[in-house]
């Protein structure tokens, strides 16, 4: 088994990354039982293919555990899902010392988190992530949230889980759209943090059926592990772990949650980041065509015509968006990010004119 632990003094929690790890998970969470309630919270499809197999495993190492499954697709981020799903967790009896599983992709993981860090003042949580982004991203650092109509993730909290609980195998079943879009925010972490793994991603996607997803996932968790460790608020370093994220989530906002998965936003989000990095003269041209070259051998679905105003308007509803100006996140170098603050509205409206 691999383990990265993420360093946060008395709220340190480890990353295990094993196949079939989800078989184990009775016998690992046994010294975290105490007779409190379980709840595995997650998705129907979810459910039918993992959830009620260790719901059943769990209860045959008498834990009292019970399901509590959300919509399919982003809907389950939803003011309207986490109110029925505490509601369910009242009539269920859980009470302070009860115990969340969350089973499921980076939906599941963020309305998980937030009805752990909520629910009664805080309950204990474990991350069980079934995709790929979820995997490499979401499922680590305690970023928790739901949508509202106007933006993404508005509504949320920093909560850690107890433990990350990583099984490969679990993406045997994962439709090739969510690949791709756990392939941009790999592709991501090579941007931003380490030019050698950027490299490897470079070459890995030019041969999508053999691309070696165990070490990519290994090492995008122990790149977080460290990021979240020096950082675990966003208050510097970690920001820019928003690379893309900026025009991802408005372009998610603008087509809709179910028509663009997260990962493929953010893979067209850093290439208008890569081109402002250009204009800027970060990153020079054979960068820039390197960045470009990479993110578009993804099989990406194709953008309809993008209003630049509407996009805009999106934008400067971001958590990024402070006092006026917008801290976007552009590249020094492959494998080298930085916060560049006040970006001009026309730089954007260019690199959009691009995608």
């Amino acid at each position: 088994m691999i383990k990265y632990t993420v360093n946060l003094k008395h709220r340190s929690y480890d990353i295990n990354i094993k196949p079939g790890i989800i078989n184990e998970l009775p016998q690992i969470l046994l010294k975290y039982n105490s007779n409190q309630k379980w709840i595995i919270l997650s998705q129907h499809k979810i459910m039918e293919l993992f959830g009620y197999d260790l719901e059943e495993k769990l209860q045959d190492y008498d834990f009292h555990c019970s399901n509590i499954t959300l919509p399919n697709g982003e809907a389950a981020k939803s003011i309207n899902e986490y109110n029925r799903a505490i509601e369910q967790m009242i009539d269920f009896g859980c009470d302070r010392k009860t115990t969340i599983i969350a089973l499921g992709g980076g939906v599941v993981g963020d309305v998980s988190g937030f009805i752990a860090s909520t629910f009664m003042r805080g309950i204990d949580y474990f991350q069980v992530p079934t995709t790929l982004l979820s995997m490499v991203d979401s499922s680590i650092g305690g970023k928790t949230g739901i949508n509202i109509p106007q933006g993404k993730n508005l509504v949320g909290t920093f909560y850690q889980p107890k433990g990350v609980f990583i099984d490969q195998n679990l993406l045997k079943t994962l439709p090739a759209e969510e690949v791709i879009s756990g392939l941009g925010e790999i592709i991501k972490y090579g941007a931003i943090l380490d030019s050698e793994f950027f490299n490897k991603i470079s070459n890995w996607v030019k041969d999508l059926p053999n691309f070696p997803f165990a070490e990519a996932i290994e090492i995008c968790c122990k790149l977080k592990a460290d990021i979240v460790s020096k950082d675990e608020l966003d208050s510097n370093l970690r920001a820019i772990l928003n690379f893309g994220h900026t025009i991802g989530h408005a372009l998610e906002l603008k087509f809709g949650f179910n028509k663009l998965k997260h990962g493929e936003a953010v893979a067209y989000g850093m290439l208008s980041a890569s081109y402002v990095s250009h204009k800027l003269k970060k990153i020079d041209k054979n960068q820039y065509k390197l960045l470009n070259d990479t993110i578009k051998s993804l099989p990406l679905p194709k953008l309809k015509k993008l209003d630049s105003n509407e996009i805009l308007t999106f934008i400067k509803r971001d958590k990024k968006y402070i006092k006026g100006k917008l801290n976007y996140i552009t590249l020094k170098r492959i494998g080298q990010a930085e916060i560049t603050a006040g970006i001009q509205d026309n730089l954007i409206v260019e690199s959009l004119n691009k995608l």
